[in-house]
C-alpha cells in the first residue's frame, strides 16, 4: 500500500478561488480591498470596456481607410490595436486609484485639479491646433487635453469646496464654484470647445442640486443657462455654426443626419460585424459616432443595452450614497457620475440627432488616448469613494478644512 506523501497532497489539491484566499480575516491591503470595493459596479465598467473594443474593432476601418493616403496605407484594425495599447495603461491606472482610501483620493483630487487648471490656463498660449481647435498641450505622443484631465478632478475639487459649510456655513462656498467653472467655462470657449463646456456647466448644475440650493435658485441657474445659450449662439461663432447646422442642415454639414442613416441601418440586430457600409461615410466613425456603427452592426438592440449598462452605473452609485453621511463624498460621486452618464448622454444625444455635434466621445467606447485614460481616473475615483470597509468603524468622514 502506498502511503501519499504531503508534497502529493499539495500538489493534488486544486487552486482556491481568488475570494477565498482573500478571506475576511485575512486584513491585508488588497484583502481590504477586494472585500470592500464594490464589485458590481466595476463589473458594469468592464462590459462598457468589453464592448468598447468590439465597437473600435468595427469602426477602426472606416476611419483607417478616410486617412489613408498613397503614402500611408494604415492597417484596418490600426486603431484597435492603439485602443488596446490605451486600455494597457488606463486599466491598472483605473485599479490603482480604486485603491486608495478617501482621504489620498480628495487630496489626490485637490492636487491633480490645480496642476491641470493650470494647463488649462496655459493652453491659449502653448497650445497647438488640430482640427480647428487649440485643445491640446505638448508635441507628439506627449501631448494631451487638460480638459480631458480636469473633469474628474473638478468634481472632487468642487465638491472639497462645498463641504466647507460644514465648518463655517457663511462660506460663499457656491459662488465660489461658480466663479471656478465659470472661467473654466471661458476657457474652453476660447478653444473654442462647446461640448466640455455644456458638460462643466451641467456637473456644476448637478453639485447644486445635490448641495440643497432651493429651487427657485436652481429654476433661475435654468433660465439663465437658456439666455446664455442665446447669448451664445448670437456672438459665439461655433455655436451659431453647430446649431443652424443642426437646425436647418445650413454650410452643406449633414453629419447628424448621416449618424442617424447608420445607426438605423442595421434594425434591430444589425448586419453583423464587419459587413456595415454606410459607416464609411461617417467623418468620425471611431470617436464621435461610434454609437451609430454599433447600430448599424449589431443593431438597436445592442445600443439600448449600452444604455440601460449607462443607466445601471447611476443607479448603482445613487444606491452606495443612500446610506452615505459624508457629504464630501455624496457631492464628489455626484460629479464624477454626472460626468460619466452626462457625457454619454450627449454622445448618444448627438448620434440620434437630438443635440448637434459636439465632438465628445463615447465613455469606454470610443476611440482615445487622453479620453480613456481621463475616463479611468474617473472611475477609478467613483470605486475609490462608493468602498465600504468591512473592518474599521462606519464613522462619518468630515472634512475638516485643509488638505
Amino acid at each position: 500500500m502506498t502511503i501519499p506523501t504531503a508534497s502529493s497532497d499539495v500538489t493534488q489539491q486544486p487552486k482556491r478561488p481568488l475570494s477565498s484566499r482573500l478571506g475576511r480575516s485575512d486584513r491585508s491591503p488588497l484583502s481590504v480591498w477586494f472585500w470592500e470595493l464594490d464589485r458590481v459596479l466595476l463589473s458594469l465598467f468592464m462590459v462598457l470596456i468589453a464592448i468598447g473594443l468590439l465597437a473600435v474593432a468595427a469602426a477602426s476601418p472606416a476611419t483607417a481607410r478616410r486617412l489613408s493616403s498613397a503614402s500611408v496605407d494604415l492597417n484596418p484594425l490600426y486603431f484597435f490595436y492603439r485602443q488596446l495599447g490605451w486600455l494597457a495603461v488606463a486599466l491598472p491606472l483605473m485599479f490603482v486609484i480604486s485603491m486608495y482610501p478617501r482621504e489620498q483620493a480628495r487630496r489626490l483630487g485637490i492636487a491633480a485639479f490645480g496642476f491641470f487648471f493650470v494647463l488649462l490656463l496655459l493652453v491659449p498660449v502653448l497650445g497647438k491646433e488640430v482640427n480647428g481647435a487649440q485643445r491640446w498641450i505638448g508635441y507628439g505622443a506627449a501631448s494631451l487635453q487638460p480638459s480631458e484631465f480636469l473633469k474628474p478632478f473638478y468634481g472632487i475639487a468642487m465638491a472639497w469646496v462645498l463641504s466647507w459649510r460644514l465648518k463655517d456655513a457663511t462660506l460663499p462656498v457656491r459662488l465660489i464654484t461658480m466663479g471656478v467653472t465659470g472661467l473654466i467655462c471661458v476657457l474652453l470657449m476660447l478653444q473654442p470647445d462647446l461640448g466640455q463646456t455644456v458638460l462643466f456647466s451641467g456637473i456644476w448644475f448637478a453639485l447644486m442640486m445635490v448641495s440643497g440650493v432651493p429651487a427657485s435658485r436652481l429654476w433661475g441657474s435654468a433660465v439663465g443657462a437658456v439666455a446664455g445659450i442665446l447669448i451664445a449662439y448670437n456672438f459665439y461663432p461655433v455655436a451659431t455654426q453647430r446649431i443652424d447646422a443642426w437646425v436647418y442642415g445650413t454650410q452643406g454639414i449633414t453629419h447628424d443626419k448621416l449618424a442617424m442613416a447608420t445607426l438605423t441601418a442595421g434594425g434591430l440586430t444589425g448586419v453583423g460585424p464587419g459587413l456595415g457600409e454606410k459607416k464609411y461615410s461617417l467623418p468620425e466613425a471611431h470617436t464621435d459616432y461610434i454609437f451609430s456603427v454599433i447600430g448599424e452592426e449589431f443593431g438597436l438592440i445592442a445600443c439600448m443595452i449600452i444604455a440601460i449598462v449607462y443607466f445601471a452605473i447611476l443607479a448603482r452609485v445613487v444606491i452606495r450614497m443612500l446610506d452615505e453621511q459624508d457629504q464630501f463624498t455624496i457631492l464628489a460621486c455626484t460629479a464624477l457620475v454626472a460626468q460619466f452618464c452626462g457625457q454619454s448622454m450627449i454622445n448618444m444625444a448627438v448620434n440620434l440627432g437630438i443635440f448637434p455635434s459636439k465632438g465628445m466621445t463615447l465613455p469606454f467606447i470610443s476611440y482615445g488616448g487622453s479620453s480613456l485614460i481621463a475616463l479611468a481616473i474617473c472611475c477609478g475615483l467613483i470605486l475609490a469613494l462608493t468602498r465600504r470597509n468591512p473592518y474599521l468603524d462606519q464613522t462619518p468622514y468630515i472634512v475638516k478644512g485643509g488638505l
